[in-house]
């Protein structure tokens, strides 16, 4: 089994170098000079034993209020490489770029020890305009985009990624890069057991990789961070800016104009999204507005007397942050130079917005009916968490009904007053809004923000009469239990923090090709997941069943087949999973965007 290996940022970056550059000993001396002066930034401390301090800060996150603040501009000695720091410019050009060799190491040490001591999800970012007050705005519902062919097996769909001006703020316009030209883009709905062949067409300013979140998909269709479709228009064969050795590493990886993804439909019926999954840059590829529902349908959750309909809601929420002209507010490292990856060092662990998006609109509202709705849950922030809530809670509480979890329904329903979600994670909740009188307004609140970012959206409940043929059955679907006597293999994965701009697993930045786990095909495996700080854990390929928590339970939360897991602080989550139907090589990664850029992935090969 793999283990962690503590080691200074100098040092691991030492190592990268000797690695990668071994023949090259003009370019290893360099690396050399770059560690000496990261050890004399860090004034050679010792390493910082986070573990001391990770059981008590983990008692303190609950109710931790969010650092606010802005982005800071770099200082002339910053952007020389002085001031006790790397040039930052020309490491994560190196480390993070799309075929570099995880070397994302040696800088800024003193934040890395100030964010394991703080222990917090993230920092929120300020916007520099006037905000809207809440509750103004109609919830929109991204539209179902149809098929532009049909056949006995398949259904084929075209998504182009373009920019486009939308407004978002109330009288603001705001320039987003999007599929089809909304945020979030539209709804991709298909059935269990058909394929969905989907067509991208980029006419992006950059490169993009499209990932299906949940999908259980071919190696090939499943968006590997380094399958660029480049830009229509752009030479395939050159090399771009601030990714150096693209022409050498890309070759049959890359494609100009489109790219055809085809996901089998193998599958139950379940929420899933897609994203942009581009090395180095997915976390601004998201927050721009790369972002989609795709729900798959089957016979087994229509039998069933649920929610349907206009009562059937998707709701995607998204924390931004806004510049004063109206345009997302991202720290990027370098905000000059787009090919520049990874964030500002006061952002290292998490960028937060101080705007709620649901469905891109800002803290909105949603007419309802006095019936039971289905809402469908992601959370598409990049490092936000949210405890949800309604207020008022209906009488008697159990205010939210979950049937489903990331791969589909529960084998029964699960009630809660409150509800958690990590980055990327899913919840389908059924809500009863008969409980409530005619006129009364509910509030979706976030218990784990401040201030504006404590609201979410509003649910005015109609005084018009209706009939609701809905309800909840005691049993909703079979889910097989996977048997821990049946694992052929235990791993340990270590999510942590280095101790320069990168976080690692197993001690380990992201190299390409260097994999951490081979799992053979057809077999179940444990997998062992544990955290330093607020790490939300995403597997691609097969879901899994939540084994234990800490050597206990499962939590509330963990019900059913998940893809996505939240890790709080010191904790260690134990995972069965079983590789089916596909080999190849897919990744493992904390789906806090900012943490997944500065490294945090990890491929594995099923074979």
């Amino acid at each position: 089994m793999a283990r962690t290996r503590p080691a200074l940022a100098a040092v691991d970056h030492g190592r990268a170098c000797r690695r990668r550059h071994r023949p090259d000993r003009r370019r290893l001396h360099a690396c050399a000079r770059r560690a000496h002066h990261a050890r004399r930034a860090a004034g050679q401390r010792r390493p910082v034993r986070a573990g001391r301090r990770l059981a008590g800060a983990a008692a303190r996150l609950r109710g931790q209020p969010e650092r606010t603040g802005r982005p800071r501009a770099a200082s002339a000695a910053r952007r020389a490489g002085g001031g006790g720091q790397v040039n930052r410019r020309r490491f994560l050009g190196l480390g993070a770029s799309v075929f570099g060799a995880g070397a994302l190491a040696a800088v800024a040490a003193p934040s890395a020890v100030r964010l394991l001591a703080e222990g917090r999800p993230g920092q929120v970012l300020s916007s520099e305009l006037e905000l809207p007050p809440p509750f103004q705005v109609p919830l929109p519902v991204p539209p179902v985009l149809k098929p532009v062919g049909s056949d006995g097996t398949s259904d084929y769909y075209e998504i182009t990624q373009q920019v486009a001006q939308l407004e978002i703020l109330p009288g603001v316009r705001t320039e987003a890069w999007t599929y089809g030209g909304s945020f979030p883009g539209p709804t991709v709905a298909t059935r269990s057991g058909r394929a969905a062949v989907i067509r991208h067409r980029n006419q992006l300013p950059v490169p993009s990789v499209v990932h299906l979140h949940g999908g259980h998909t071919p190696a090939d269709s499943d968006g590997y961070p380094m399958d660029l479709l480049l830009p229509v228009g752009w030479d395939g064969a050159r090399s771009i800016p601030g990714m150096p050795g693209m022409e050498h590493h890309a070759a049959g990886r890359c494609v100009t104009g489109e790219r055809t993804n085809t996901y089998p439909g193998h599958q139950r019926a379940a929420t899933l999204w897609y994203h942009d999954h581009r090395m180095g840059f997915t976390g601004p590829g998201v927050w721009r507005g790369l972002v989609g529902f795709h729900l798959v349908h089957d016979d087994e959750e229509a039998a069933l007397p649920l929610p349907q309909g206009d009562r059937d809601v998707p709701l995607m929420l998204a924390d931004r942050s806004f510049a004063a002209d109206g345009s997302f507010a991202y720290p990027a490292a370098d905000p000059t130079d787009p090919a520049v990856p990874g964030v500002t060092d006061d952002y290292m662990n998490g960028v937060l917005g101080d705007v709620i998006l649901v469905n891109g609109a800002p803290w909105p509202r949603l007419d309802v009916d006095r019936a039971r709705y289905r809402l469908r849950l992601l959370n598409a922030s990049n490092a936000r968490l949210y405890r949800l809530e309604l207020d008022p809670q209906p009488s008697g509480g159990d205010a939210l009904v979950q049937i489903g979890s990331d791969g589909g329904l529960l084998e029964a329903p699960v009630t809660h007053d409150t509800l958690e979600l990590s980055p990327a994670e899913r919840f389908d909740v059924v809500v009863d809004f008969s409980r409530y009188e005619p006129g009364t307004s509910v509030c979706l609140l976030n218990t784990l923000g401040t201030g504006r970012t404590a609201e979410v959206m509003r649910f005015d409940v109609s005084s018009r009469r209706v009939t609701d043929d809905a309800t909840v059955p005691e049993r909703l679907a079979a889910v097989e239990r996977l048997d821990p006597d049946a694992v052929v293999a235990t791993r340990d994965f270590t999510f942590r923090r280095s101790r320069g701009d990168g976080w690692t697993i197993n001690g380990e930045l992201f190299e390409p090709g260097r994999d951490l786990a081979r799992p053979a095909l057809g077999s179940t495996e444990l997998w062992r997941f544990s955290s330093d700080l607020h790490h939300s854990v995403h597997v691609h390929l097969n879901h899994f069943q939540v084994l234990a928590r800490n050597g206990d339970d499962p939590g509330p939360y963990d019900a059913g087949w998940k893809d996505t897991v939240g890790l709080r602080p010191a904790e260690a989550v134990e995972v069965l999973v079983r590789f089916t139907d596909y080999a190849g090589t897919y990744l493992l990664h904390c789906h806090n965007l900012e943490h997944e850029d500065m490294a945090m992935m990890a491929d594995f090969v099923v074979e």
